[in-house]
């Protein structure tokens, strides 16, 4: 063969594969898509935190003409917004180690043992966290009137628990289930009691678990506003509400709701942080 005919042969096989480099990779260009339209919101919220009503209101700019600070300022000096995070942080706070707490013995009843209707139970477990929140807000308003609960972080803390109880279950069932049943044997015949055993052994093992259930309890408890703004009027109103009651005679003040916005971020982007490695884990066992 001669040295010409290699030559194009060669030339003609380079062609694709140089083509082939300036190809549109379309999952690459979806996620920056995605990232855009994710973060775009967020960048918004933050410029506008930044800038006075009146230049919110005048027009659209990208950035703040004259940054200012006076929204934070404002929510860190008053009382009725920065209790309103306060108030917040203390029932989601409750009501997580609560719901850890109560799901941790019943989901290892659930992965362990065999009983009657051990299925229709656990479904029924379930099921309460197909209902919506506004169905249980009128029975719990007048529940926790009567016994002096009412407006206070337990209300809502314990009204809570009914929606999360039964997804930390769920998950840590799932958690539980993939632990041989040989490792709580073991530790019987080494003279462990049960609560030691559980706590020194069995917890560990399932640490991750515990960490993703964490997150989804504080995510729900957090995020949820229709029974938190029910059950709480003055002492315990949490920062939700207190955003949706900034109306004062000037109009909407809506760059200090803009920086509410931006502080409530907060504690779930320093959640996510914290337990990140946790929830990939769990969703690498296919637990979650």
């Amino acid at each position: 063969m001669s040295a010409g005919m290699i030559s194009t042969a060669t030339s003609a096989t380079a062609m694709p594969r140089a083509r082939s480099g300036f190809r549109i990779n379309g999952g690459a260009v979806t996620l920056a898509l995605y990232l855009l339209f994710l973060m775009l919101p967020i960048y918004w919220l933050v410029v506008m935190s930044l800038k006075t009503n009146a230049e919110i209101t005048s027009g659209m700019t990208l950035w703040p003409q004259q940054i200012t600070f006076a929204n934070y300022r404002t929510i860190f000096t008053d009382a009725s917004w920065y209790m309103g995070y306060v108030n917040s942080l203390t029932y989601v706070a409750i009501n997580t180690v609560l719901s850890i707490c109560l799901a941790l013995p019943a989901a290892y009843a659930f992965s362990r043992y065999r009983f009657l209707g051990d299925k229709h139970l656990f479904f029924w477990l379930l099921s309460n966290r197909m209902a919506p929140p506004a169905i249980f807000a009128l029975p719990f308003f007048n529940l926790y009137s009567a016994i002096g609960l009412f407006d206070t972080p337990w209300a809502v803390a314990l009204a809570h628990c009914l929606f999360n109880v039964p997804l930390a279950v769920w998950i840590l069932e799932g958690f539980m289930s993939g632990v041989p049943r040989e490792i709580d044997e073991t530790a019987y015949l080494d003279g462990y009691s049960f609560p030691r055993f559980f706590a020194k052994i069995f917890m560990p093992i399932i640490a991750n678990g515990i960490g993703v259930t964490a997150f989804f309890c504080f995510m729900f408890s957090w995020v949820e506003l229709l029974l938190a703004r029910t059950l709480t009027t003055v002492n315990a109103k949490p920062i939700a509400a207190t955003m949706t009651r900034t109306v004062s005679a000037a109009g909407m003040d809506w760059g200090l709701l803009a920086a509410a916005g931006v502080l409530t971020l907060v504690p779930g982007v320093l959640v996510i942080w914290f337990v990140r490695n946790y929830i990939a884990k769990g969703f690498a066992l296919g637990r979650v």
